[in-house]
């Protein structure tokens, strides 16, 4: 809130001067002077005195309730702004004295009544900036403002959720620490089992017998070509090993007829005789 209370202590001058009301005049001019020395009960007592002569005097209630205000007497000084605006013959009075009964609300932290005196400043004065910025900063406290109570049951919710999402999180890294235990323990049977059956696999099953490197299944393939019948329409192996052996042997035959002939033909030479 902006410092701007509208102090401005309101001197009065008279041309035509009655005793009662010259009276009432050297006291509220009294009260300003000692107001600006601080002097605040003095300045009190002098407005009094103007007031105890003309209690519907604006200017002395309007005085006297920035007095209060300067001394922190919030209570009092609400009461004579509210006495000024009813009794003030202007509409710049009025001005004035709802804009400081605003600025004692504000300091009482009643922010819905303080909206009130500033949003009634503004009908008299419209074009005050003071009691424009006023008005705003009072309705965005009073937005924000909320009960005791209420704020009290949301600190309460909010410090029950902070010890919820603790706690669950101080179960979750429970939770984790021990899926991984669990997860070490199944690595580590894991890797116990693949090295018994390597070992299983690579060790001859007697004393005596010796490992035997060969692909799976190399024996066994050997065994089954040799049983396998032959397909429709084509010889054995067997057969073909036969069929061999009796055409070599016909051919044999065939060449020993011709070799006999040959030595029958052939022309003995006679030796000479010598």
């Amino acid at each position: 809130m902006r410092d701007r209370f509208l102090i401005g202590f309101v001197y009065c001058f008279f041309t035509v001067s009655f005793a009662q009301e010259g009276k009432v005049t050297n006291h509220i001019y009294e009260g300003n002077e000692e107001a600006q020395n601080e002097a605040y009960i003095k300045a009190e007592k002098s407005y009094r005195k103007a007031l105890s002569l003309a209690p519907e005097k604006a200017v002395a209630l309007y005085n006297l309730g920035n007095t209060h205000f300067l001394d922190k007497k919030y209570d009092e000084a609400s009461q004579r702004f509210f006495q000024t605006q009813k009794f003030a013959n202007s509409k710049e009075d009025k001005h004035r004295a709802f804009h400081n009964m605003g600025n004692v609300y504000m300091q009482k932290k009643e922010y819905k009544k303080a909206v009130e005196a500033y949003k009634n400043a503004l009908r008299n004065n419209p074009a005050d900036e003071e009691t424009r910025y006023n008005y705003a900063l009072a309705k965005e406290l009073l937005e924000n403002e909320k009960p005791p109570e209420e704020q009290e049951q949301d600190d309460k919710k909010d410090q029950d959720q902070q010890d919820k999402d603790q706690q669950d999180e101080q179960e979750k890294d429970q939770d984790q620490e021990g899926d991984q235990e669990n997860k070490d323990e199944q690595d580590q049977d894991q890797k116990g089992d693949e090295g018994d059956e390597s070992d299983k696999e690579g060790e001859p099953k007697n004393e005596g017998d010796q490992k035997i490197d060969q692909k799976p299944n190399e024996g066994k393939n050997k065994s089954e070509e040799k049983k396998q019948p032959p397909k429709q329409g084509q010889l054995s192996p067997q057969q073909v090993q036969s069929l061999l052996e009796a055409m070599n042997n016909q051919e044999k035959k065939v060449q020993d007829k011709v070799n006999a002939k040959k030595v029958k033909g052939v022309p003995v030479r006679g030796k000479k005789d010598w």
